[in-house]
């Protein structure tokens, strides 16, 4: 081969490798589109917290959203606004309060997160209007509509009769149901913090942070995995959280880069704007009952638990 052969291959060579890292660089950055979602409203936890500890949860839980300009949407048990008494209770009513006042939206997760499955229809739908009274004028004094229900225990009904019922009553009072397509059960880990913490051991609870991160993006992995298995592409998902110290402690940093960063750029969106795409607007029509025992036996995090507390 000629000194001037080599010379032109070699040209052409570094013409195709250019083009390619230019193609590279200009290739879109692939967007993972999630709506966030918080339940258990004021705050939630597996112990009590006094109005102080609620305030600073709050606080915190605000800012990261805020940091990561992320719309959310959380869901009230207005029970924990009651005293023992019955009565509203005003400083926890300023809790949500101070969601609204980030800009945020409220909806209605029920008064005393019933169980669909284990009570009545015409006693969960008591529930379900006594659980608005407060939220609703809070939502009404800023112009806002509520919008949005959330099932307790994500239990949409037993059987599709039941369901379709219940979802007639929703509509009839203005509801939109919220979905979850990222569910993870992060209260588990959430318990052990709570308890680490309340007992100074700050260790344990580290640990527990530590495996709280890569807990939760495997199970993000895992639900997106199985949205393109299912569709054949990536869908707006709708992410489960809950107003705990765990994720005020760490939503602005690790977990919100972890949703954000891992896979693209979050394209955080409006519930009813996910609520929308294509594969969650048909009513389902198959059901699994299986027990929770079961269920967790059969996703492949299970074996990752959070240290014992």
């Amino acid at each position: 081969m000629s000194r001037s052969t080599r010379c032109g291959i070699s040209a052409i060579a570094v013409i195709i490798l250019s083009a390619l890292a230019l193609l590279s660089a200009q290739a879109p950055t692939p967007t993972r589109e999630v709506a966030i979602t918080f339940d258990d409203l004021p705050i939630a936890g597996v112990l009590p917290r006094d109005i102080a500890s609620s305030r600073e949860l709050t606080r915190k839980l605000l800012a990261g959203i805020a940091a990561h300009h992320a719309p959310a949407i959380a869901f009230v048990n207005e029970v924990k606004l009651a005293f023992a008494d019955g009565s509203v209770d005003p400083q926890r009513v300023a809790l949500l309060r101070d969601w609204l006042g980030a800009g945020l939206e409220l909806g209605n997760h029920s008064y005393s997160h019933r169980d669909l499955h284990l009570t009545p229809l015409d006693v969960f739908e008591d529930d379900v209007l006594k659980g608005e009274l407060v939220t609703r004028r809070l939502m009404t004094e800023r112009g806002l509509t509520l919008r949005f229900f959330r099932h307790p225990f994500l239990h949409t009904g037993r059987d599709l009769e039941k369901k379709a019922r219940f979802e007639l009553f929703l509509g009839e009072h203005g509801y939109l149901v919220a979905p979850v397509t990222i569910d993870n059960d992060e209260y588990i880990f959430a318990g052990a913090y709570d308890r680490s913490t309340a007992r100074g051991a700050s260790d344990v609870a580290g640990r527990v942070a530590d495996a709280y991160v890569p807990y939760m993006e495997a199970k993000v992995d895992y639900f997106e995995r199985n949205s393109r298995d299912l569709f054949g592409r990536d869908i707006r998902q709708i992410l489960l959280l809950h107003a705990n110290m765990l994720n005020a402690d760490h939503f602005r940093g690790e977990l919100a880069e972890m949703i954000g960063v891992q896979h693209g750029v979050v394209a955080h969106q409006d519930l009813e704007e996910a609520r929308g795409a294509p594969v969650l607007e048909h009513p389902a029509k198959l059901f699994i009952l299986l027990p929770p025992r079961e269920r967790h036996s059969k996703h492949p995090s299970a074996a990752q638990r959070p240290p014992e507390p």
